[in-house]
């Protein structure tokens, strides 16, 4: 449902669409395109990139990330049975314990604690990754957790762009 806006006349009118982020502020855009592409080029392989995107989306409900992600993550090889599981992650077999390790240091990082990282999540996660790989994983889950903000604030439609990042094949409508 629309929330409506009165005018100066006091009927109401639902409000317009909100503005293009891209358009507005292009120079900034581009660095942070630019940051993406750096955590691309990171030690967090892809699979486990795609994971920690879609779960970061799910949790933010940011639909437009969460329309693209999976796409992705589909052109990538990834099962859709595990996607189906991602919200579920914990109790589903089909996750290793790295990936695991992955989705729980999003989850805290996505929504922080009051008091912090508590020391049992950042001790099983160190476990299953190194320092390096804790870092860098740090910087993705940072970078997705922005796009989605961008996304859900100025409301970007899901898969609006989906020509423009080569998104129908992945054969999802």
């Amino acid at each position: 449902m629309a929330t409506k806006t009165h005018t100066p006349s006091g009927a109401q009118k639902a409000p317009g669409p909100r503005i293009n982020y891209a358009e507005q502020s292009p120079e900034l855009l581009k660095k942070f395109t630019e940051f993406l592409a750096a955590t691309r080029e990171s030690s967090i392989e892809e699979p486990i990139r795609d994971l920690v995107a879609i779960r970061a989306a799910q949790m933010n409900g940011c639909t437009f990330c969460l329309d693209m992600h999976v796409k992705q993550a589909k052109i990538h090889g990834e099962r859709e049975l595990r996607l189906y599981h991602l919200a579920a992650w914990r109790d589903s077999t089909l996750f290793a314990p790295r990936e695991r390790a992955a989705l729980a240091w999003t989850e805290v990082l996505t929504k922080l604690p009051e008091q912090g990282v508590p020391d049992d999540i950042y001790e099983r996660v160190r476990t299953q990754l190194s320092e390096k790989e804790i870092s860098d994983l740090s910087f993705v889950v940072m970078v997705v957790n922005s796009w989605n903000r961008l996304n859900v604030g100025f409301k970007t439609v899901p898969g609006s762009a989906d020509a423009k990042f080569g998104l129908e094949k992945a054969a999802l409508k």
